[in-house]
């Protein structure tokens, strides 16, 4: 009987979190619109780095690292490729939606030790800010490179794609 009764108590908790999940996909689906396509190959423009091992950690409400986005598959962490182009950044995941952030629309690129859940020390999590049309907050999307030194690479080639005359890099600036 006691069996039972755990049985039954630990498939009430796996149902609560999964409703759980589902019902922050769909509040974070309201307000994070589509993310943009990934272009084909020629339209990203030249490759900036070669791609870097890394970890998505995720990405959340900008300004906020506890905000996590669910919707388009944001919310999954994984295990990825993070290549920078001339037009932007590729996040390639695997087992989760590739997310790519075109170069118009980052407003900063900095590091942080921990977001959403996962605290790595020191200043290990690349941080990009970025927004999307229609969504005046914005997303802070957070990846771990595997090596050091991909973190400066990454940092430095990403912060290189900021237009500071665009008006959202103004708009972050103030």
């Amino acid at each position: 009987m006691t069996i039972v009764v755990l049985v039954a108590l630990g498939a009430l908790v796996l149902w609560s979190m999964r409703r759980g999940w589902r019902s922050r996909g769909v509040s974070t689906a309201a307000v994070v619109p589509d993310l943009p396509a990934t272009p084909a190959e020629g339209l990203r423009g030249a490759p900036v780095t070669e791609p870097m091992e890394a970890t998505y950690i995720s990405s959340t409400r900008a300004g906020d690292w506890l905000d996590r986005v669910v919707a388009h598959d944001l919310g999954v962490r994984s295990a990825a490729q993070a290549q920078v182009f001339e037009r932007g950044v590729l996040l390639t995941r695997r087992g989760a939606a590739d997310v790519w952030v075109p170069s118009q629309s980052l407003r900063s690129v900095g590091t942080t030790s921990g977001m959403a859940g996962k605290y790595v020390g020191g200043d290990g999590i690349v941080v990009l800010t970025w927004a999307l049309e229609g969504d005046e907050r914005g997303l802070d999307t957070g990846v771990r490179p595997r090596r050091s030194q991909d973190r400066t690479r990454l940092l430095e080639a990403a912060r290189g794609l900021i237009d500071p005359t665009s008006p959202v890099a103004q708009k972050e600036q103030q």
